[in-house]
């Protein structure tokens, strides 16, 4: 047979073909199937496909799409890659096809809060400067001074299964926000990257904007000097590399992990350009990872080595010059 066609590929139902990668749903709850997540080490389930939409999304770190989207992030290919390697795969398994849904139950395939069901949806109903003092906090434990992040940052007020959230906001500049709170990760659609444009011929990459603000926080660097680009989702690193390959340096601050790294030494093979920053932070989650460490550390020979208050006990003259 010939290479599948994305609307063929899309198809495929996503339970059969992550069995056919040696996935098993952990547990199921009517037509949400859960597992560990393909791409990280974890104990408890945050990766679930809708059998019904044919959908996935992964809580743990806000991506989430069709079986398009999901072979391009865990193969690290492009679209025409993972149609190679699914037309090949296709013939070696006996994939099921996903009945078509009726067109009023059909969900729209796009990134970010995928399943858009009414409570199920993000909804934006208010952003404002940061102020909230939980939200002060969790960036003071991230290691981010709250005037920095109000550059970048708004406070947002969203609803989300009938009940309202206050997070972090991090606009993506196309009307979606990346969104955290000490209990919550997520993004409102449209889910896309960010770029900062400064003029420069230099290009500073980060996975996410807590990264992205650690390195300016750790730094202590102008930020027009730079420009920089934060992807939201390694999903969006194919997507930006015509922006990324415009810059004559292309600094890769990305995480880590297994798929972090995997597009780090795919990027670093394919253009001389490319330049992988992260030994830095090496034996940590990631920058902010290691930015907070580092901050932990100054405090800790700060306090050890900062003069003491107990008082001076004065001894008697005997004398001596």
């Amino acid at each position: 047979m010939g290479k599948l066609t994305v609307a063929e590929a899309r198809k495929i139902d996503m339970v059969d073909y992550l069995s056919s990668l040696g996935f098993q749903a952990i547990n199921t709850r009517g037509e949400d199937y859960w597992y560990l997540s393909p791409f990280r080490q974890e104990r408890t389930p945050s990766f679930k496909i809708n059998r019904r939409s044919n959908i996935w999304y992964d809580h743990g770190s806000g991506d989430g799409g069709n079986i398009i989207d999901f072979g391009i992030l865990y193969h690290r290919v492009d679209v025409r890659g993972f149609l190679e390697l699914l037309t090949r795969d296709y013939e070696q398994n006996d994939f099921s096809f996903h009945p078509q849904l009726k067109k009023e139950s059909s969900i729209s395939p796009v990134a970010g809060e995928k399943e858009k069901t009414t409570d199920s949806k993000i909804i934006i109903t208010a952003t404002r400067q940061l102020s909230n003092v939980r939200l002060l906090h969790y960036l003071n434990e991230r290691g981010i001074a709250p005037d920095l992040a109000g550059q970048f940052c708004r406070e947002v007020d969203f609803n989300l299964y009938r009940k309202q959230h206050t997070a972090i906001g991090f606009p993506n500049g196309m009307g979606g926000y990346e969104l955290r709170n000490p209990y919550y990760k997520g993004s409102s659609s449209p889910k896309t990257f960010r770029f900062f444009d400064n003029g420069s011929r230099e290009l500073h990459v980060f996975e996410g904007f807590f990264d992205f603000l650690s390195w300016l926080s750790h730094f202590k660097n102008d930020q027009l000097s730079n420009n920089f680009l934060v992807l939201n989702s390694l999903s969006f690193f194919q997507r930006a590399k015509q922006t990324m390959e415009a810059h004559r340096n292309i600094r890769l601050w990305l995480d880590r992990g297994t798929a972090g790294q995997a597009w780090i030494t795919q990027a670093v093979k394919s253009h001389p350009a490319y330049d992988d920053k992260s030994s830095l932070y090496q034996g940590f989650d990631d920058l902010n990872d290691w930015h907070t460490h580092q901050l932990k550390q100054k405090q800790h020979l700060y306090n050890t080595n900062k003069p003491s208050h107990s008082k001076t006990i004065k001894r008697k003259s005997h004398g001596r010059l």
